[in-house]
């Protein structure tokens, strides 16, 4: 059991895309923490059964449907959520995802293999991605970053991925898209440096969310080609747990651990981004 940090009692986390398989527990472990929780999702539905389990569970959370490409949207979720608890001391960008017309069918360029090729990628489906994980970070950061520059000690976690570091195969749109929250993650951390905003990310290796769970197991739940790959360049030879995340989310948000750690992605890997391959 993580131990509980109490200096984190009764502040207030935003979760965007708090729905997420990832993004939902790290919202069930801050409630647990004595965190408040807004909820940020695009669905209602779905952001309101985690709020209504974090409820249930003895913590305190509200769901507001948003947009986070809309500022309009985000504002609306900031008044509303000033107006329930008051403050605003925690950022957690989780919003993002990727798009099939941004996904090429083959992980290398052949003329005469049939499927989509990278001369086949939607421009829309491509720049759709780009929006949602970075545009959607960058909205949500400058319309929720001026209350957060009032709390004590206010913290951004932003959410990136292994495809950052090196891109992975057919998802060309995703890996640029994380690369971007890398650097923009650092830039943010220089920016609020001495206003005391800390700005860090947690890049996830590979963990079976319901956006990959197609490409990862098959119909009788074993491992797809994609995923031997991955298991023959993770040394742990293991998917991620969603509640592996929670000591690296705990540490980068409670300053009593990390007041000197700003502008950094911490990578929960398992050992991917580690191993050479040999």
């Amino acid at each position: 059991m993580i131990p509980i940090h109490e200096n984190l009692k009764a502040r207030v986390a935003v979760i965007t895309g708090g729905s997420g398989v990832l993004c939902s527990k790290m919202a069930h472990e801050l409630a647990r923490q004595g965190v408040n929780i807004a909820i940020l999702n695009r669905t209602a539905e779905k952001g309101e059964i985690v709020a209504s389990d974090i409820v249930k569970e003895g913590g305190i959370a509200i769901s507001i449907e948003t947009d986070v490409l809309s500022r309009e949207s985000l504002v609306q979720a900031k008044e509303k959520i000033l107006q329930q608890f008051g403050r605003i001391d925690i950022l957690i960008n989780g919003a993002g995802g990727n798009h099939s017309d941004a996904i090429t069918d083959t992980e290398l360029f052949d003329e005469n293999t049939k499927g989509k090729s990278f001369f086949d990628l939607d421009e829309n489906g491509f720049s759709s991605v780009f929006s949602l994980n970075f545009t959607g970070t960058f909205l949500s950061s400058q319309v929720f970053g001026k209350e957060l520059l009032k709390a004590e000690a206010p913290t951004i976690i932003n959410i990136s991925s292994m495809s950052s570091y090196a891109p992975l195969t057919k998802v060309p749109a995703y890996s640029a898209a994380k690369a971007s929250i890398n650097n923009f993650t650092m830039w943010m951390a220089v920016h609020f440096a001495e206003a005391g905003l800390r700005v860090n990310s947690i890049a996830p290796g590979f963990f079976i969310t319901t956006q990959n769970k197609n490409l990862l197991l098959d119909e009788s739940g074993n491992y797809t080609a994609r995923s031997q790959k991955i298991m023959e360049a993770t040394p742990m030879k293991k998917f991620g747990q969603p509640e592996e995340l929670l000591g690296a989310l705990l540490f980068l948000i409670d300053e009593s651990y990390s007041s000197f750690v700003t502008g950094t992605t911490l990578a929960v890997d398992g050992g991917f981004m580690a191993y050479s391959g040999v």
